[in-house]
């Protein structure tokens, strides 16, 4: 059994269908991070576990998420229906079999899903990680799986846009073998409150950039 981490805010359009995709022994962990459209009452009432973290920001949730799964393996990925629930497997297989500590999916993209703005921004950032941690990824993909227990070692700090930079660049400088496996992604569901607008994608890329520091 897998958990699998769910940061939301506001994606009452999207969270059906997450739910409904999700696989068998992958169960979901929906943190609400403030929503004020009924997206933590939806969920509940579609049987999802859901906790609420009052402090806002992506890592918040991911650490808070985080901190009350109890399964061996997490896995974390948006909530706004741009990421198959269907391919978690894929993606945690690796660590699952032993052969891979932390594994990001590749985004493989269909028109009009990954804005030009969040592309570049994201093609930066991989080039210092792969620079500064020495990890030969192509995408900072937020489809990933990991041991929970060792993911809680690795001290992340950052709790905005920063964490899933951070993660990885702990994990590289821990020594994790660090994998990625292509996974479809399409136009999300709903509106993006960060990649998916210029003001958004300088936010995130602000705060992983603090990250790298």
């Amino acid at each position: 059994m897998a958990e699998v981490i769910l940061p939301v805010l506001d994606e009452v359009e999207a969270i059906p269908w997450v739910l409904d995709q999700m696989p068998a022994g992958y169960v979901p962990l929906v943190v609400d991070n403030g929503s004020s459209d009924g997206s933590a009452e939806l969920a509940e009432g579609l049987g999802a576990r859901v906790v609420r973290e009052s402090r806002r920001g992506f890592g918040a949730a991911c650490f808070a998420g985080l901190a009350a799964a109890s399964a061996e393996v997490v896995c974390f990925m948006d909530c706004d229906a741009s990421l198959d629930p269907s391919e978690l497997p894929r993606v945690a297989g690796p660590v699952d079999d032993g052969t891979a500590d932390l594994v990001l999916g590749r985004r493989r993209a269909e028109p009009g899903s990954w804005h030009p703005h969040g592309r570049l921004a994201n093609r930066l950032l991989v080039r210092e990680l792969r620079r500064r941690g020495g990890v030969r990824l192509r995408d900072l993909g937020p489809m990933r799986a990991a041991s929970r227990e060792r993911l809680l070692g690795l001290g992340i700090r950052d709790r905005r846009s920063g964490w899933p930079l951070e993660m990885a660049l702990r994990a590289a400088r821990a020594g994790w073998r660090v994998e990625e496996v292509d996974v479809s992604y399409r136009p999300r569901r709903g509106r993006s409150k960060v990649t998916g607008t210029v003001r958004g994608t300088a936010l995130a890329a602000y705060d992983m950039a603090v990250a790298l520091r």
